[in-house]
């Protein structure tokens, strides 16, 4: 969907780990360390899939990608990237948003799976809306 909308639309991503869900936290610190290596939507997408989050199944994912899994690792043991989801976490406070998945378009909230008809009506709004705009 997102080359559809090429040029036009850009993606951010915050993390929202679920407080009462054992790994989610390192979970999403996991993340970030394969962002800064390239590779946040592989590993994101391999979580996904595997649905298993401990520290051991984490590092497998990594070496699965082949990230360079010490540096992964210090990353990872040192919580370098906790306070980046611990500012996810309070913007999404801040917001009142206690969902996940949670999409903001334009200021127009989303909440839940929804169909893709639904996330094209909200761009395609805030498309033309900016449009209109002097």
């Amino acid at each position: 969907m997102l080359q559809e909308y090429a040029g036009k639309l850009r993606l951010v991503i915050k993390h929202y780990p679920y407080r009462y869900r054992d790994y989610s936290y390192l979970a999403a610190q996991a993340a970030e360390a394969a962002r800064v290596q390239g590779k946040f939507w592989e590993y994101f997408d391999l979580m996904m899939a595997e649905k298993r989050l401990t520290r051991d199944d984490l590092l497998g994912y990594a070496e699965q990608l082949k990230l360079d899994v010490p540096r992964f690792t210090s990353e990872l043991d040192s919580e370098q990237h906790r306070p980046r989801v611990e500012k996810d976490v309070e913007l999404a406070r801040q917001l009142d948003l206690y969902q996940t998945p949670c999409f903001v378009i334009n200021g127009r909230l989303l909440v839940g799976e929804r169909p893709i008809e639904k996330f094209r009506a909200l761009i395609d709004l805030a498309l033309d809306e900016a449009d209109k705009k002097p």
